[in-house]
């Protein structure tokens, strides 16, 4: 008995143990159908099966298992050459969760690869105030000297400049002082904190201050928050996750319990704002996250009030950001038609990215061009032409005014509540208190 019982002791001993159960992966219920295919503003470009979620998914699920090595140079060429756009999200009928697989891929590559030189170096920029402030502060005086619109052109340079005039605001009218009149001691209104960012809180501080004016119209009162710094959402999309959580944390400090509310009005922002419980991992930052709202929520629930006339023709552009991560379709179209007299249209591929993906269109130039042109093609092609592209992010302010100003097209862009501001300046809307 002994014997036999220590044969089967060692037979046991001997064999291998099973592999722990792999952790389930946000790309497992990709059955490979193909309905992503035309979402995916790469894929239209190239036509490569390998610049589609479908072969991304193939190459994350092999580095993933370990078949590909984070050193495969194809590897990374593809996954770096996605937008990030999430598109493919809402068109996928099995619910694949493709931005958090990329995101987790992408985290592993850097671990792994680290960044290339000119993404390590831009990505410095922006981890440090010091860094970022001063340099975007001179963009913004240079442009108010109008030497960008000058430049402005079809080239490398040229385009750069244009996106840099393209930051301006889109009227030189702004409103000025209180947007109310006063309102008595014991009025209670729902209570907002504004996120400054960076980019926003230097070259589009006009952005900030048309919302200040449009939220409090509509019965808000904003609280201003010391101690933010930027969102960290370029570096969560390059992979860098320390640097990201480290930035999402001074943030979570600054606007804890600050207000009622945390508007962004920056799409690229307000979606990583409202992923902060999933990026730092804490029941703050989850409730911060849940108090998070664009702009064009809060404005949408309210009413908003309507203002005085603009006779403009616009055609709205959905941030991806916004529409796909956010899931925010209908408040920045509620927005624009509180406008008497604006014509307000949404033209075909208006949900597709415009390709400049945070610091995408800096890194991989041509691509973003190639994506953007479908985008100009259809401007261009509309009839009658619009006047004004209307869209909720700064890099889709300037993406998009950078490739009219190269295509000569006669259009500017404008954030939804630059033109809300301007109808309530024209509708004599400020000095009057909001509406219970």
């Amino acid at each position: 008995m002994s014997g036999v019982a220590g044969q089967r002791g060692g037979g046991a001993a001997g064999r291998t143990a099973p592999p722990p159960p792999r952790p389930p992966s946000p790309l497992d219920p990709c059955v490979h159908c193909g309905f992503c295919l035309p979402s995916c503003p790469t894929y239209i470009a190239t036509s490569d099966e390998a610049d589609s979620p479908r072969g991304r998914i193939v190459l994350m699920r092999a580095l993933e298992r370990g078949e590909i090595g984070a050193d495969d140079d194809a590897l990374v060429q593809h996954l770096d050459a996605c937008l990030g756009c999430r598109g493919c999200e809402p068109v996928c009928p099995s619910g694949v969760a493709y931005g958090r697989g990329l995101e987790e891929a992408r985290e592993r590559l850097f671990r792994e690869r680290g960044l290339p030189p000119a993404a390590r170096a831009v990505l410095g920029v922006f981890s440090r105030e010091e860094l970022w402030r001063p340099l975007f502060t001179a963009g913004r005086w240079l442009r108010e000297l109008g030497v960008p619109r000058m430049l402005a052109g079809p080239g490398r340079v040229g385009f750069g400049m244009g996106m840099l005039a393209a930051t301006a605001p889109a009227s030189n009218r702004g409103g000025a002082g209180p947007s109310v009149a006063a309102l008595p001691r014991d009025e209670v209104r729902p209570t907002v904190a504004l996120f400054r960012g960076c980019i926003m809180d230097t070259l589009f501080r006009h952005v900030h201050d048309a919302t200040r004016r449009t939220l409090e119209a509509n019965g808000y009162r904003l609280v201003e928050v010391a101690g933010q710094t930027c969102c960290g959402a370029l570096h969560e999309h390059a992979g860098d996750r320390a640097r990201a959580e480290a930035l999402a944390a001074r943030n979570a400090a600054a606007l804890a319990d600050s207000a009622d509310y945390v508007v962004v009005n920056s799409a690229g922002c307000g979606a990583l704002l409202k992923e902060y419980g999933h990026l730092l991992g804490t029941d703050a930052a989850e409730r911060l996250a849940a108090r998070v709202r664009d702009v064009s929520e809060l404005l949408a629930a309210a009413g908003p009030r309507r203002g005085g006339p603009l006779e403009l023709e616009v055609a709205y552009d959905a941030p991806c950001h916004l529409q796909h991560a956010q899931r925010v379709q209908e408040p920045p179209l509620a927005v624009l038609r509180a406008i008497p007299g604006l014509r307000l249209r949404v033209l075909p591929g208006s949900d597709r990215c415009c390709g400049s993906a945070g610091i995408y269109s800096m890194l991989r130039p041509a691509m973003a061009r190639a994506v953007l042109q479908s985008k100009l093609d259809d401007l261009a092609a509309a009839a009658p032409r619009p006047q004004v592209i209307a869209t909720g992010n700064p890099g889709c302010l300037m993406q998009i005014g950078a490739g009219l100003l190269a295509a000569g097209l006669d259009m500017t862009v404008a954030h939804p509540v630059e033109l809300l501001d301007e109808s309530y300046r024209v509708g004599s809307v400020y000095g009057r208190p909001p509406p219970p």
